[in-house]
C-alpha cells in the first residue's frame, strides 16, 4: 500500500503523523512511503531521516495526496485537505465529528474512508489512541492554567504552588479520567490546592486510593460542582464521552460567581468543550475573556510539545497502521471490532452512531464493517 503523511496545516500545529520509525516499520513490511517535503521538521525529524528510513520525499500536499492509498495526519483535514481527498481513499486521524458538521460533510462528500483515533477501542474500553495525547494535554493543562493565570496575560496574579504564608490556588478539574488524573497528578506537584470532580464513584475510589492525599476528590453533582467553581482560582475541563459532543458542565452564570481573572482551561474543546462560553483558540491567539474569566480553549494543545507528542501518537497508532495497511481496511476492521470503533465515515455515509446523533444524520449499519470482508 501507498502511505502518505503531509506537513500539518493547522495553526501552529507541529505534529506529524509518521514518524521516520514508523516509516521503516512499514517499509519492513513493504509498503510504500511518501513523505511530503518539511513534512517533520516541527517534531525535529528531517526529509533526511525520512529518505534513510526508506520513505519518498514528495514535493507538496497534492503531491501526496494524488498519490497515496491512505493518509496518515494528526489533526482533522483542513478545508483544502478535505478537497484533496477521493473516493475510496483511506485516512487515518484525529476526526472529532461531532463537534465540527463541515469537516463531517466535506468527508461525506469526498467519498473517503475516515478513520478515526478517537473512537478506536481497546479490550478494556479504554482508547488507546486517544490516552498518549490525553496524557500530553493533561499535563500540559497545569502549566497553561498557571500561565494564563499570570497578571499580565489578563488573570488574578496567583501563584500555584503559592508561598510559605500565602495560600496555594485552587484548582478544580471536572473529569477523572485519563486527562484529568494527569492534570491533577501535575496540578498538585506545582503544589496546587486540587480537587478532582467525576460522576463515577469507582473512579473517584481509585483515584482516592492511588494518590492519597495528593488532590482530593468530590462527586460531581450540580451542587458540588457550582460551589468548586466558585471558590477556584482555575478550572480545568477534562470531560470525555467518546465520539460524542462535550457536555455543557460550566455554564455562563456560574462564571459570573468566579473570582475576576480566575481562569478556565477546556482541554475537551475538540469536543466542543464542557464549557458554555468556550470556543476553539489557537496557540498564536490563545486566550479570551468572558464575565472576567480568562478562557484558554487550545484546540490541539500537545502541538506544543510536538516531538514529545509525535512520538508517544507514533508508539501507539503503529500498530493499527500496520494492519490497515497489510490487510486493507475492509479485512482489518472486520477482524478486529475495536479498530472497527474507529470508522466514523465511508462511502457518504457517517457510521459512528455519537457522530450521526451529534449531527442529526442518518448512520449506516456498524454491522456492515463486520461482514466487509466477506
Amino acid at each position: 500500500m501507498k502511505i502518505g503523511t503531509v506537513r500539518e496545516i493547522k495553526a501552529q500545529e507541529f505534529r506529524v503523523g509518521l514518524t521516520p520509525a514508523a516509516a521503516q516499520e512499514a517499509v519492513a513490511h513493504g509498503h510504500e512511503v511518501l513523505v511530503e517535503t518539511g513534512a517533520g521538521q516541527g517534531a525535529g525529524f528531517n526529509d533526511s531521516d525520512y529518505e534513510a528510513a526508506g520513505a519518498k520525499i514528495l514535493g507538496d500536499a497534492a503531491d501526496v495526496f494524488a498519490q497515496a492509498e491512505m493518509i496518515v495526519k494528526v489533526k482533522e483535514p483542513q478545508a483544502s485537505e478535505r478537497a484533496m481527498l477521493r473516493e475510496g481513499q483511506l485516512l487515518f486521524t484525529y476526526l472529532h465529528l461531532a463537534a465540527d458538521p463541515a469537516q463531517t460533510h466535506d468527508l461525506m462528500k469526498s467519498g473517503a474512508t475516515c478513520i478515526a483515533y478517537e473512537t478506536v477501542t481497546a479490550k478494556d474500553g479504554t482508547l488507546p489512541l486517544l490516552a498518549p495525547m490525553s496524557e500530553v494535554a493533561g499535563r500540559l493543562a497545569p502549566q497553561m492554567g498557571a500561565w494564563t493565570l499570570q497578571k499580565a496575560n489578563g488573570g488574578r496574579g496567583v501563584l500555584m504552588g503559592g508561598v510559605p504564608g500565602v495560600s496555594p490556588a485552587k484548582v478544580v478539574v471536572i473529569g477523572g479520567g485519563v486527562v484529568g488524573t494527569n492534570a491533577a497528578r501535575v496540578a498538585a506537584g506545582m503544589g496546587a490546592d486540587v480537587t478532582v470532580l467525576d460522576k463515577s464513584l469507582p473512579r473517584l475510589r481509585y483515584l482516592d486510593d492511588t494518590f492519597g492525599g495528593t488532590f482530593r476528590t468530590a462527586y460531581a453533582s450540580k451542587a458540588e460542582t457550582e460551589a468548586l467553581v466558585a471558590a477556584s482560582d482555575l478550572v480545568i475541563g477534562a470531560v470525555l464521552i467518546p465520539g460524542a459532543a462535550a457536555p455543557k458542565l460550566v455554564t455562563r452564570e456560574m462564571l459570573k460567581t468566579m473570582k475576576p481573572g480566575a481562569a478556565i482551561v477546556d482541554v475537551a474543546i475538540d469536543q466542543g468543550g464542557c464549557v458554555e462560553t468556550s470556543h476553539p483558540t489557537t496557540h498564536d491567539d490563545p486566550i479570551y475573556e468572558v464575565e472576567g474569566v480568562m478562557h484558554y480553549c487550545v484546540a490541539n494543545m500537545p502541538g506544543a510539545v510536538a516531538r514529545t507528542a509525535t512520538l508517544a501518537l507514533s508508539n501507539a497508532t503503529q500498530p493499527f497502521l500496520l494492519a490497515l495497511a497489510d490487510k486493507g481496511w475492509e479485512r482489518a476492521c472486520a477482524e478486529d471490532p475495536h479498530l472497527a470503533a474507529g470508522l466514523n465515515v465511508h462511502a457518504g455515509k457517517v457510521t459512528y452512531k455519537a457522530v450521526a446523533e451529534a449531527l442529526d444524520l442518518p448512520l449506516d449499519a456498524p454491522d456492515a464493517v463486520k461482514h466487509a470482508a466477506e
